[in-house]
């Protein structure tokens, strides 16, 4: 016979009685804070009636003398029988209306001045007594007071015990403020009744939620607690055992009698304990392969760098120029390649260039090109020709669809004269009298991008401290996390701000500028630079001796 199901939903509907304490407490409470302010209200209207009542038996212009004269400090005004009859008349308010103290101020920024006090004792405050605010009086609603505005009750319990204090303003009839009539009405017997209330039902609520407690303590813990135990010590075995590399644990043994979701659960832990074995053997596998293929990148690294000239200075011997170059990928291995080498000992051949795409793919490519671009730069042959040529095998091997751009120069160390040819590639950005400014060229078309594509080259002319900077779309494009691009205008005024530097300390002035710019943003292209410092030309009879 099939055995019917119970949910948890259905047992947790023991959970009702504690929610019927909750709900108790939030009406226990509900209803004592409602009764206390429904007596706060009371009183503040009583107050506040009475202050009304004693203001409607005032007259206003002897009010307005009353309050010019307080700060004259006239002590005459007390003898007067004007306000003799106005104290005696606060005075019958007050015993009449069970208040503690009834008195009228006018209030100023810095404390406020006694017009009356009906207080008959020796703590009395005499017409024109000057009383500074202190903290928990009027001093936060000063500005209020000052205005004329209708300001809060206070509600205090200090040496003079639970009263309410309730200001009501003395507007004249064309709206001057003549000063404050305050009531002070005692709570205490309020505040004593309202505290043995809520002791009381507190002390109720905690007999019953300790009752209940226990009971529900019993029933939870062997319908829940015991089998939930159960089922996290094995999995906590299971997990312990996988430390070591051998998954062992009691889940397979598991047993829960209940018809409910927890039969569920612990069935559903013993499949994925199965799919977690499984899985953890194919993990094995794939981070062996992982390893593996990792180890192979970093072997792939080292040739990629050990094919780039890397060794500075990188031509000791040479007086007449200074280079310095550097690449960092944004993978293991990268798709930006630099070069550069004499072709003959009068010229100096430089090579900047940027496969499409990232990884090993890319540096494969990267290499032919660099090969095929060294090989075919020769003494005297035209630089268009040479990238004409590299397009046209790289056009033939390409069946991954790459391209490269790529800018290439050589300098004539006895002339200055610079010739180049672009595929592509970023502008350089020339220094003259340590200012760098962007030098404007032709572009031209990618390399592997097109067959029978011609090149052209074009020629400038350095002088003897001039220097040149050329680099990836790693540098200019490379972005902080708001993706804002570090753009030329910022690598323009690098430069200038460095001009005066050595290729070395430019090119690592570049590299911290970006690293300060994009902060903790990703990398994501290659960033490759290269500088040329031309120091001298090459000496006539040097060059006539060879």
């Amino acid at each position: 016979m099939k055995q019917r199901m119970i949910s948890l939903r259905m047992k947790l509907l023991l959970a009702i009685a504690l929610l019927v304490l909750v709900l108790s407490t939030v009406v226990v409470c509900v209803s004592y804070f409602t009764y206390r302010n429904t007596m706060n209200e009371h009183y503040e209207t009583l107050g506040e009636n009475i202050a009304r009542t004693a203001i409607s038996l005032m007259d206003e212009e002897q009010m307005r003398m009353f309050k010019n004269g307080v700060f004259e400090g006239g002590e005459a005004v007390m003898q007067t029988a004007e306000y003799r009859n106005v104290l005696s008349l606060l005075k019958d308010i007050k015993n009449s209306n069970d208040v503690l103290y009834l008195y009228m101020i006018y209030p100023t920024e810095q404390g406020s001045y006694f017009l009356f006090d009906t207080d008959e004792s020796e703590e009395s405050c005499p017409y024109g007594f000057f009383m500074e605010y202190y903290e928990g009086s009027f001093d936060s609603i000063v500005g209020d007071l000052v205005a004329g505005n209708r300001v809060p009750a206070v509600i205090s319990d200090e040496e003079y015990g639970w009263i309410i204090s309730i200001s009501y303003p003395y507007k004249s009839s064309d709206g001057e403020l003549l000063g404050y009539v305050c009531a002070d009405i005692p709570m205490d017997n309020v505040v004593r009744d309202r505290q043995n209330y809520l002791l009381t039902t507190l002390l109720l609520l905690a007999g019953v939620t300790a009752a209940f407690a226990v009971l529900y303590y019993i029933l939870f813990n062997y319908v829940f607690v015991r089998p939930i135990k159960r089922m996290a010590g094995a999995a906590a075995e299971f997990v312990s055992g996988g430390q070591d590399g051998e998954f062992s644990s009691s889940i397979a043994s598991l047993s829960v009698r209940s018809h409910d979701e927890l039969r569920l659960l612990c069935n559903s832990m013993k499949t994925m304990e199965q799919n977690i074995r499984e899985y953890v053997n194919n993990l094995r596998e794939v981070t062996s392969e992982k390893e593996r293929i990792g180890a192979e990148l970093d072997v792939a690294r080292h040739i990629q760098s050990s094919m780039l000239p890397c060794i500075f200075p990188a031509f000791p011997e040479r007086r007449e120029f200074d280079i310095y170059a550097t690449m960092t990928p944004a993978k293991e291995v990268g798709g930006d390649f630099y070069d550069f080498f004499m072709v003959d000992e009068r010229h100096l051949a430089i090579v900047m260039a940027d496969v499409s795409g990232k990884g090993v793919p890319a540096a494969l490519f990267m290499v032919i090109g660099k090969t095929l671009i060294k090989d075919h730069t020769t003494p005297g042959r035209d630089l268009g020709e040479v990238f004409g040529e590299v397009n046209r095998l790289l056009c033939e091997s390409n069946s991954e669809g790459l391209f490269i751009t790529a800018f290439e120069g050589v300098l004539d160390l006895f002339t200055g004269e610079f010739r180049f040819v672009n595929a592509g590639h970023e502008m350089p950005f020339i220094g003259r009298k340590n200012v760098f400014h962007p030098e404007k060229i032709r572009p031209g078309f990618v390399l592997a991008g097109m067959e029978e594509m011609r090149y052209r080259s074009g020629v400038l002319y350095l002088d003897a401290g001039d220097k040149l900077f050329q680099y990836t779309d790693g540098v200019t494009e490379a972005t902080d996390a708001a993706n804002t691009l570090y753009g030329m205008e910022r690598l323009e005024a690098t430069l200038s701000a460095h001009g005066a530097d050595t290729p070395q300390q430019i090119c690592e002035a570049v590299k911290e500028d970006i690293d300060a710019f994009v902060k903790d943003a990703p990398q994501f292209d290659d960033i490759t630079m290269l500088c040329l410092e031309f120091k001298e030309k090459m000496q006539a009879e040097k060059e006539e001796g060879q």
